[in-house]
């Protein structure tokens, strides 16, 4: 895996959604870097990826409430982990669960595996709401996916915060998750 500064001169086998994902971080003069890989599928490889970036990628999960009506998007970093109880007091939803790949796909244009806070690009109706753990809002930098799980990439937090959400229309809610048993 190599470290490369912005998007890929070679598009051939690239999907769509990968390519808008570029064009809308070059629309709004957002820097990031990139590395290309295969879809990573247990820790050793997450940790791989995170070493060429030099940034933890961030934990995306895609949540809903039981009757299907409100969807969430919550960041975290990559090694804390999630408890649905701690979240639900926060955000007043009770009995939060993952949400389809058919919810996945129809909000943000995304499969399992690649999730990530660019997929609110093609929420044009806003009906997903971005919570972000304020972990991730202290580092400079933080990891994603461009809609698709063979790339990842670095940018900084700030330009996500206040360059990416407001062109989407998204704001978010700072969340305290401890993540311990």
């Amino acid at each position: 895996m190599e470290l490369y500064k912005g998007r890929p001169d070679n598009t051939e086998g690239r999907l769509p959604r990968e390519m808008r994902t570029y064009d809308f971080l070059d629309g709004l003069n957002i820097e990031y870097f990139r590395t290309d890989h295969e879809p990573a599928n247990n820790m050793e490889a997450c940790n791989e990826i995170d070493a060429v970036l030099g940034v933890i990628i961030c934990k995306n999960l895609f949540l809903c409430n039981r009757q299907k009506t409100d969807f969430y998007l919550l960041m975290m970093p990559g090694d804390k982990k999630f408890k649905t109880k701690e979240l639900s007091s926060q955000i007043n939803s009770a009995r939060l669960s993952f949400a389809s790949p058919e919810d996945m796909l129809k909000y943000l244009d995304i499969e399992p595996g690649a999730v990530s806070i660019m997929g609110l690009m093609n929420d044009k109706d806003k009906a997903v709401h971005l919570l972000i753990d304020e972990d991730v809002l202290e580092g400079e930098y933080l990891g994603c996916h461009p809609c698709v799980c063979t790339s990842s990439l670095k940018m900084k937090t700030e330009d996500v915060v206040k360059k990416f959400l407001p062109a989407t229309g998204h704001d978010f809610k700072t969340v305290h998750l401890v993540g311990e048993d």
